[in-house]
């Protein structure tokens, strides 16, 4: 009797054991994939940019007068001769952009951006020939030699392939500075000015663990850029002044030339990105 139990057990486990094997296995988990992000120009951005300017102003060479008695000899004259400036310019930028479409598509976007321009003192030179009444001395007319900065806030829109970015600009600029006069050490500060400025560029996003990005933002960006300035102010007439040095008070006047206060800055730049991818 115990065998035949013994039998039976051990051949209902077979049978059991058989039909496990014969049921359908469970199903893997199907892998789990992780999309690649697609790079977007959208996001806030900060940086600096660092470049070479050069004078684009339209000049008048006509530019001597007589100076008029009582204040000076009959037959003295002031000769003036404008000379092209060009120098070093160099600041920093911050804007915004938004992409209609990641990847490739239209980018727009606003910058504002603030620069120290090095085109010397020297753009006007002037010298008189024959004398001055004692007590009197002429001023040169001012120019780009005194423009010591300047600033834009300019729109922006281009289109990107992907991470290669290229943009038109245009919009708002002003500058301003000092300037030391050659007659008589007559100083004055210059006025502000205002205008426009408009241009393009092209930019390049790096790979994001680019070893620049040593403040972890979402990408570095490199640009080149050409800018054309305008603070003309629709001041086409420039002038020299005869100064009474005992209270710099200005006792007479001549128009001598054009004032264009045109100049193009070409600029390399570096941003730094945050916001999205």
């Amino acid at each position: 009797m115990t065998k035949l139990l013994a039998s039976l057990a051990a051949f209902t486990a077979l049978t059991a054991a058989a039909s496990a094997a014969d049921l359908p296995r469970r199903a893997a988990p199907p892998p789990v994939f992780t999309p690649v992000p697609v790079f977007t120009w959208t996001g806030a951005y900060f940086g600096i940019n660092a470049g070479y300017a050069f004078d684009a102003s339209d000049r008048n060479t006509g530019n001597t007068f007589a100076v008029p008695f009582p204040y000076a000899a009959p037959g003295t004259v002031a000769s003036f001769r404008n000379r092209s400036q060009e120098g070093f310019s160099g600041g920093g930028q911050v804007g915004y952009n938004f992409q209609l479409t990641p990847g490739s598509g239209i980018v727009v976007g606003i910058e504002a951006d603030a620069q120290y321009l090095d085109f010397g003192r020297n753009r006007n030179n002037a010298f008189v020939v024959g004398p001055l009444a004692p007590g009197y001395y002429v001023t040169d007319p001012r120019g780009l030699s005194s423009l010591d900065f300047f600033g834009t806030v300019r729109g922006r829109i281009g289109y990107a392939f992907d991470r290669v970015l290229f943009y038109g600009t245009g919009g708002f600029a002003y500058g301003s500075g000092s300037a030391d006069r050659s007659f008589g050490g007559f100083a004055g500060n210059d006025s502000f000015r205002t205008g426009y400025a408009v241009g393009g560029g092209i930019e390049y996003a790096l790979p994001t663990d680019s070893f620049l990005n040593f403040f972890r933002s979402s990408a570095v960006t490199l640009k080149v850029e050409g800018l054309y300035v305008n603070l003309d102010r629709n001041t086409r007439n420039q002038g020299a002044f005869v100064i009474n040095a005992a209270n710099n008070f200005p006792v007479a006047y001549n128009t001598i030339g054009r004032r264009d206060d045109e100049f193009a800055v070409v600029r390399a730049g570096l941003n730094y990105k945050f916001g999205s991818y």
